[in-house]
């Protein structure tokens, strides 16, 4: 079967006689800003964290995948499967990782999305790689075995995406999804089982999984394209161009905001949101969040650590949810947040004043101010497992929660309550950054 590379570099298609309104013509991801990649910057990546299955693509790991196999699978080595500790910042050497552009000219790194268990990368000549476990095929490559060294994402010459090119991609610990440059969704990964906890995390209606990225025809059909999407560890969220939010998946813990305990097969509208302006999601293992244009955070799903900070009531059950979307008030009513990111079971809030919020992990019920920071304006955050990352409006960015794994990036495996600078980047200027479970990845400004 003939395959083609996927390139970011294609010319876009626009959909004619959309009943799904006007076609934007901006997709929103999470590259570095528009303006700075029109003055043509340049980019330099750094990650940190343990590295499992090869998640971070430095040199000694990328021999030690080497040795065990490019395929993956069974042949990882102890070393790889147990992972590899870096708790400082590290440089990625472009070259070493992902080789030549096509042209054989040297390229850069434009965007690296930390996932849960695995990382994708996408080159200034619009080549995409993804690595790192793939035990659901959530890495896209047509099979399930772990890809232990950083390779290229490639697609059967039938599917639309090798024409149109990546946007924004997504990776989730069981399945995966990929926005393209026309707004079309993409899924691949597990769907689920009735033996899982539920189904349709792929939104595909079929009940089917996929181990390289299929077209959500659904939304085609009604004409509807992807802005943003978020994954969960059992249910995907969508928000299209047109500010309107959908869920799939697994109706457990009323992860799917509609009310009913369910599993939708396909992408259905979450009811209660319609009237709303949403501007970004965020989805945390079984929760998940949506932000308003007038700053207002809404959250929904499990709620058993405090991770929808509605205060204490029966958080500390199990069983505790919230199956419809609840405005998340405490410290952050009267507050205009603009940033918002989800952890396995803790979320964070950024403010319009450069305030930083965080709650859940059973530590804060309700979003909490971090009182350190206030003279720290703080434009973006990410949230990983048991950790989040802040990003400063000067550049730098400071990191907290629990350490053992490198991924504070602190020179230390020790727990840091409270935000601290990350030294190794004291003299940098970031302005990017993602959070896997137990690895970081951010882009920082060249100096040239």
């Amino acid at each position: 079967m003939n395959v083609v590379a996927i390139t970011t570099l294609r010319l876009q298609r626009l959909r004619v006689g959309s009943s799904c309104a006007t076609y934007l013509s901006t997709i929103t991801s999470s590259s570095p800003p528009s303006s700075s990649l029109r003055k043509r910057r340049h980019y330099t990546a750094y990650a940190w964290g343990t590295s499992n299955k090869g998640t971070i693509p430095l040199p000694e790991i990328i021999e030690e995948g080497s040795k065990a196999g490019a395929g993956g699978g069974s042949g990882a080595t102890d070393l790889l499967n147990r992972g590899t500790v870096i708790d400082n910042p590290r440089e990625i050497d472009v070259e070493k990782a992902f080789g030549s552009g096509t042209d054989g000219s040297p390229v850069t790194i434009t965007h690296m999305e930390c996932g849960p268990t695995g990382t994708a990368t996408i080159l200034s000549d619009g080549r995409c790689f993804t690595y790192g476990s793939n035990k659901n095929g959530e890495l896209g490559h047509g099979n399930k075995k772990d890809i232990l060294v950083p390779t290229q994402l490639t697609v059967p010459e039938s599917c639309p995406l090798s024409e149109t090119g990546i946007s924004s991609i997504k990776l989730g610990n069981n399945f995966s999804a990929i926005i393209d440059k026309n707004g079309d969704l993409y899924t691949f990964g597990f769907d689920g089982s009735t033996f899982s906890g539920g189904m349709g995390y792929l939104g595909h209606g079929d009940g089917k999984s996929y181990t390289s990225p299929k077209l959500v025809e659904s939304l085609v059909e009604d004409g509807c394209h992807a802005s943003q999407v978020a994954v969960g560890e059992s249910h995907m969220t969508v928000l299209t161009t047109e500010g309107e939010v959908l869920t799939s998946g697994a109706g457990s813990y009323g992860r799917l905001g509609n009310l009913e305990t369910t599993d939708q097969l396909y992408l259905e509208p979450v009811d209660m949101l319609v009237a709303e302006d949403i501007v970004h999601i965020s989805c945390g293992s079984s929760f998940t969040l949506a932000l308003t244009k007038d700053g207002i955070v809404y959250g929904w799903g499990q709620n058993n650590k405090g991770q929808l900070g509605v205060g204490l009531g029966l958080s500390v059950d199990i069983y505790a949810m919230e199956a419809l979307p609840r405005v998340i008030e405490g410290n952050l009513e009267g507050r205009r947040v603009v940033k918002i990111s989800t952890g396995h079971s803790h979320a964070a809030a950024v403010t319009d004043r450069g305030e930083l919020f965080v709650w859940g992990s059973s530590i804060h019920w309700e979003p909490e101010l971090m009182t350190n920071l206030l003279h720290t304006k703080i434009v973006d955050v990410a949230c990983g497992q048991n950790y989040t990352i802040a990003l400063a409006k000067d550049g730098t960015i400071y990191s907290f929660g629990k350490g053992k794994t490198g991924v504070l990036g602190q020179a230390s495996k020790s727990n840091f309550p409270n935000p601290t600078l990350v030294e190794g980047l004291a003299d940098k200027v970031v302005v990017s950054m993602s959070a896997g479970w137990n690895h970081v990845a951010c882009l920082v400004e060249d100096s040239e």
